[in-house]
């Protein structure tokens, strides 16, 4: 399957974003999807990610301000952030794989393009 992450831009501290991630195949409801990003001169880090059964899991940052959901009829995945911060500032990866939700980028063997998201004090 293949994905593409969609939805950045520039934004200003305390507003609400919701990113998208968009699949092509037919057997995306069989995948588990990730969030990562990366800030300028860091690694890729692990986000949130949302199981086949629609499981999800966050990083401890992000916990109560970002929310993942899917919608395999339309095979998109879903990363609402709230109360953005300057610290959010990155390129956002999704990336798939079949089984439990992946959590470090050694999981997953191919990466679409990003989204920037910018978010100005």
């Amino acid at each position: 399957v293949q994905l593409q992450a969609s939805g950045g831009g520039l934004v200003h501290d305390g507003d609400s974003l919701r990113l998208t991630c968009e699949a092509s195949g037919r057997t995306f409801s069989s995948y588990s999807v990730s969030w990562f990003r990366q800030a300028p001169g860091k690694e890729r880090e692990f986000v949130a990610g949302i199981s086949f059964r629609s499981g999800t899991y966050y990083a401890d940052y992000v916990k109560g301000r970002f929310t993942i959901s899917r919608d395999d009829p339309k095979n998109t995945v879903y990363l609402q952030i709230q109360s953005l911060k300057p610290e959010d500032t990155a390129v956002y990866y999704c990336a798939a794989r079949k089984g439990s939700i992946g959590l470090s980028t050694v999981d997953f063997s191919s990466w679409g393009q990003g989204t920037l998201v910018t978010v100005s004090s």
